[in-house]
């Protein structure tokens, strides 16, 4: 079965690798691979087979080329010097030109045959003639690529209030679920932006991590708002609590009672057994 290695590099940009010669690599060990015109040098993601691969086939799989030697490792961090010197020059010549974007980082192919600006704007921009002035100046081919707030937040990194990391540097492999307040509703969370916004400014994307279990929960629980007959009378779901697995019921227009929802299916079973309580539709049964 084939070898194949995840890499990932700078910026947490990650690539699949066929590892033909069998290099023993371990996780966190740095390798050399093919790239577009030339060659990479990334970081020892994950080990595998072609089991690991998902949208993406065998044959479209780059190779790795070797291990890095000294001289490689001090030529990545001679790149990464140069990187930083580059992105000023970027952001002072797009000035000249009069453009308006924010210039979020710079990165060099290893082999120096490329180098990418990464931006975020709120418009599309026509930056041919930068990348002219750009290319002139490096004499190399140069990519200006816009990235969303998200994907901002990943090249930059950083800590949520949780404490860890953030999601979108971790354990969001590539690409991003769109998150909506749906989730926020799923959740029974409150409406509060101070606590759904990640750093980015976008809601955070471990809303989505656990929605899946909230709604499928939702399903043993009666609807806020829903009227519910028990053995002492008619009342309406003021509010309820997957986790706790805990419902609140409104009798009349003040009383709340708190049931589990093991005591409120054995109320609706007893309601319905009496017969003297009105079913959904209205209809009693005496």
């Amino acid at each position: 079965m084939l070898s194949v290695i995840e890499i990932q590099f700078k910026g947490r940009r990650r690539g699949f690798y066929a590892n033909p010669q069998q290099f023993p690599f371990e996780i966190g060990d740095y390798a050399i691979v093919e790239a577009e015109r030339g060659e990479d040098l990334g970081q020892v993601l994950q080990i595998g087979t072609e089991m690991l691969l998902t949208n993406q086939k065998k044959g479209e799989l780059k190779k790795i080329i070797r291990r890095p030697s000294p001289k490689d490792m001090a030529r990545l961090q001679e790149n990464r010097r140069l990187e930083k010197e580059a992105l000023e020059v970027c952001k002072k010549k797009a000035l000249a030109h009069g453009l308006g974007m924010k210039w979020i980082d710079a990165e060099y192919q290893f082999d120096r045959n490329k180098l990418t600006f990464y931006f975020t704007a709120d418009q599309r921009i026509d930056f041919r003639e930068l990348v002219k002035d750009l290319a002139a100046t490096y004499r190399t081919r140069i990519e200006l690529r816009q990235i969303g707030a998200r994907e901002e937040a990943r090249r930059i990194g950083g800590y949520g209030p949780c404490g860890y990391p953030l999601c979108c540097t971790t354990c969001i492999a590539r690409e991003f679920d769109p998150i909506t307040t749906k989730y926020v509703r799923d959740q029974n969370l409150p409406l509060n932006q101070s606590k759904l916004l990640g750093l980015c400014g976008r809601l955070k994307c471990c809303l989505r991590f656990e929605v899946d279990f909230y709604q499928s929960a939702a399903a043993e629980f009666p609807n806020v708002g829903q009227k519910i007959n028990t053995a002492i009378g008619t009342a309406t779901v003021e509010r309820i609590d997957i986790l706790k697995e805990e419902i609140v019921l409104r009798f009349g227009n003040s009383q709340l009672e708190k049931y589990s929802l093991d005591e409120l299916t054995a109320m609706q079973l007893s309601a319905k057994k009496d017969g003297d309580i009105p079913d959904e539709k209205g209809n009693g049964a005496k």
